[in-house]
């Protein structure tokens, strides 16, 4: 585990494709990991709400650690399943697995009006316990969300987009993309 110490992670993960879901979850839980998977977004929210009761009073709390969201999915689609995650609890950390990259970066910007971490489909286990393990993107992502609450307009510019892109592949040291 990441620093030589035993690291546990409730992670929540949904993707339409079972096979990929069966590897994510095998290859989590081998690292010692709590793995909880959905196969479409419906079911993903049902089981966020749920898991969001059991920690209802503590506002700093989330019920994941992590989120991954397959960006194209059956009944919501990943934006849809994260706006309804962050109204529910606006510092759940959320990863979009996308073969979608700019599609998936602009929607988080102009409909959850933050950046997320994005992984580019397809992508390794390893570059999926690493993302997952490194608590410090989410950290940093959160001191550059300050800066994009600020932009008021829902269109962004493309210098605007694109330095929030380049600060994204820095922070997630170029793992997936």
């Amino acid at each position: 585990m990441m620093g030589g110490f035993e690291m546990w992670m409730e992670v929540l993960i949904a993707d339409d494709e079972r096979d990929l879901l069966d590897q994510y979850k095998s290859s989590l839980e081998g690292r010692g990991h709590n793995v909880t998977t959905c196969l479409d977004g419906e079911q993903c929210l049902k089981v966020y709400e749920v898991e969001s009761k059991q920690i209802e009073g503590n506002d700093s709390a989330t019920p994941f650690d992590a989120v991954v969201l397959d960006y194209q999915m059956p009944k919501k689609n990943g934006i849809e399943v994260a706006q309804r995650i962050l109204a529910l609890n606006p510092h759940q950390r959320i990863i979009f697995a996308s073969g979608y990259i700019q599609e998936t970066f602009l929607d988080s910007i102009k409909q959850l009006r933050q950046v997320t971490e994005i992984m580019k489909k397809p992508f390794s286990l390893q570059a999926l316990a690493d993302t997952i393990e490194d608590n410090e993107i989410y950290s940093e992502l959160e001191k550059l969300n300050v800066d994009v609450a600020a932009i008021k307009e829902l269109n962004p510019s493309h210098a605007q987009i694109k330095a929030y892109f380049d600060v994204l592949c820095r922070l997630q040291k170029g793992r997936t993309f």
